[in-house]
């Protein structure tokens, strides 16, 4: 099969390898759809993944080609998402089920082989059945989309909030567009400049790059120092704010910064992944609501599979407006 192998820092190659090993209880997947994660830019040029040679991508869907287990066999022929992280099921997290916060994870595209080939294996614990109404690139966007919600469900918004999500990406916008569903009365989306207005529009909410206003809950969606700031001073006293922006570096607070989390009383909550497993978990809900949601204003690109290259070319040097940028099979 061809597949995108990272051998380090850097050296990404576009190469043939052997099918995947399928053990107990897992299947062989055929990649339909990929996105491009924010968090594969540092991964594939900067920080490296877990061990090399490794292949990234862990926002997927696919089609079931086989399964090991004969009870698991009623998968084959199947379109399924990909829940990417694999827990241990023995933690004191996993005990609970919340297997988003297990302390001895696996994980697809970073700490095993992931999405960014013809084919990859995936545990069948993992796998969720797509009907028809979800295409293929919603079901590679469940995985942004239920990151997305769970914020939005850390952020604990009342009917008539008025939220501020600090960035301008895919996780950004459908967290303001879960923030809507979830009964805010006004969603406004912070942007550093005119480019992604259209973008955040055409999925009904409000744009700003200068913000006023003090809101009732702040969602950081970034991951920068600035950002970080910038949300602290726009919540209102009393007020939430969400860390959902992977830090890209030390985080150090200025006292004057600081001061304004003790005085405004702020409530600052961290979150992480997305839940997975039950009936009311952030995936099942994300894929009963995912034909309600405007996906079709997130994807900003959809390129062939032999373009990732240009994919991550575009997100690594910001060289045109982009949001979720997808490969398909």
């Amino acid at each position: 099969m061809k597949a995108y192998v990272l051998h380090g820092i850097g050296d990404l190659r576009c190469e043939e390898r052997p099918l995947p090993d399928v053990p107990p209880g897992w299947a062989l997947v055929r990649v339909l759809a990929a996105g491009i994660c924010s968090s594969d830019i540092p991964r594939i040029f900067k920080k490296g993944t877990y061990h090399f040679p490794t292949i990234p991508g862990h926002e997927f869907c696919g089609l079931v080609e086989s399964a090991v287990d004969e009870k698991d066999r009623e998968w084959v022929g199947k379109r399924v998402g990909v829940f990417p992280l694999i827990p241990c099921k023995q933690c004191p997290s996993c005990q609970r089920g919340q297997y988003e916060t297990c302390s001895d994870y696996d994980y697809l595209g970073s700490r095993r082989d992931g999405g960014f080939a013809e084919y990859t294996a995936v545990p069948v614990w993992n796998l969720m059945e797509l009907p028809d109404v979800v295409n293929d690139f919603q079901g590679a966007l469940l995985e942004p989309a239920a990151v997305a919600l769970h914020a939005v469900k850390r952020a604990e918004i009342k009917l008539g909030d008025k939220v501020c999500v600090v960035g301008t990406g895919a996780i950004a916008l459908l967290a303001g567009q879960w923030a809507k569903l979830n009964g805010a009365g006004q969603v406004v989306i912070k942007g550093r400049s005119e480019a992604k207005r259209e973008l955040a529009e055409g999925c009904g909410l409000e744009y700003s790059v200068e913000c006023g206003d003090s809101y009732d809950c702040v969602i950081e969606a970034v991951g920068s120092a600035q950002a970080l700031e910038e949300s602290l001073k726009l919540a209102a006293a009393g007020g939430r704010v969400v860390l959902m922006g992977n830090p890209d570096g030390d985080r150090m607070l200025s006292q004057n910064v600081y001061w304004k989390i003790l005085r405004k009383q702020l409530r600052l909550f961290g979150t992480w992944n997305s839940s997975y497993g039950g009936a009311e978990s952030d995936w099942q809900v994300v894929l009963h609501n995912m034909p309600t949601l405007k996906t079709e204003n997130i994807l900003s690109h959809i390129l062939e599979w032999s373009e990732l290259d240009q994919g991550l070319a575009i997100m690594r040097g910001k060289t045109e407006p982009y949001c979720k940028i997808m490969i398909k099979s």
